[in-house]
């Protein structure tokens, strides 16, 4: 279930027993108190558990469903489709409002902030399953030409730059058999960033792609192992949640035998997304 539905859920529950009690249960427990033996007063009027819990949560779960529906939310990278810009176990805060302000839960735009810009690390729901989210790099706007031919990209027919070839030595992909190249590739001038090539991973046929309106083409940086635009199409413009701006937390989870403080990644924290 859409933990932005359960937030919803639970805020309409704790509200709606915060509100009955405040406008009829608590002056019924009064008259009831006003009633009974003295002994036993305190005890008729003592509140419910369950509104004493209501109470108690119900202003922090509106928070937090406020902050998480329209200014920032936290997700967690599960694969390594974005490296080498994101590790797995990296918790990053996304921007809510860069993309414009929606209506949680039904995901209706109703105020129009700004639009993704090639470069842009989105985060959306999956168009073949809006339940998952999904983090990509934006490629291709609306109106673009995507084309992406042995390993390079070209948009709108120019070729995009790659510089700077190197072996990677993050050690990320130590798994991976034949050499990873790693190159900072330069979508505009303002936008540049590093990506992963596999060598042992064979060019498949020319692909292009034109980008409708209201759609955005999207690719991982970890061009041979990501499942992006080139294999299911489009992100529509309702699908997008927001952009990724800071890591705030990173987990190595991959070192299970050593000490919890011994696997934070402490010099991720507080790096910027670009």
């Amino acid at each position: 279930m859409d933990f932005s539905l359960i937030l919803f859920l639970l805020v309409c529950i704790t509200g709606f027993l915060w509100a009955i009690d405040r406008w009829i249960w608590s002056a019924q427990r009064a008259r009831k108190a006003a009633r009974a033996p003295s002994d036993v007063a305190r005890k008729a009027y003592a509140e419910p558990v369950v509104v004493e819990y209501a109470k108690a949560f119900f202003p922090v779960i509106l928070i937090v469903f406020l902050l998480r529906s329209f200014i920032v939310e936290p997700f967690r990278i599960p694969s390594g489709s974005m490296l080498p810009s994101l590790l797995i176990g990296d918790f990053i805060l996304v921007n809510k409002f860069a993309y414009g302000v929606r209506l949680p839960v039904v995901y209706t735009k109703v105020f129009g902030s700004g639009e993704p810009q090639r470069g842009d690390i989105a985060v959306f729901r999956f168009p073949g399953d809006p339940t998952i989210n999904y983090i990509k790099r934006v490629i291709g706007v609306p109106g673009d030409v995507v084309v992406y031919r042995e390993k390079r990209l070209f948009i709108n027919g120019e070729l995009v730059d790659q510089t700077d070839a190197r072996p990677d030595s993050s050690g990320h992909l130590d798994d991976q058999t034949g050499a990873v190249t790693r190159y900072s590739e330069h979508l505009t001038a303002s936008a540049t960033h590093d990506i992963l090539v596999l060598t042992d991973r064979p060019n498949h046929g020319p692909t292009e792609f034109s980008v409708p309106p209201g759609h955005y083409f999207v690719m991982g940086d970890n061009r041979d192992q990501s499942n992006d635009s080139r294999y299911w199409g489009y992100v529509p413009e309702q699908n997008l949640v927001g952009k990724a701006f800071l890591v705030w937390f990173s987990w190595d989870s991959s070192r299970r035998n050593a000490w919890p403080w011994a696997r934070v990644v402490w010099n991720r924290i507080g790096d910027t997304i670009h």
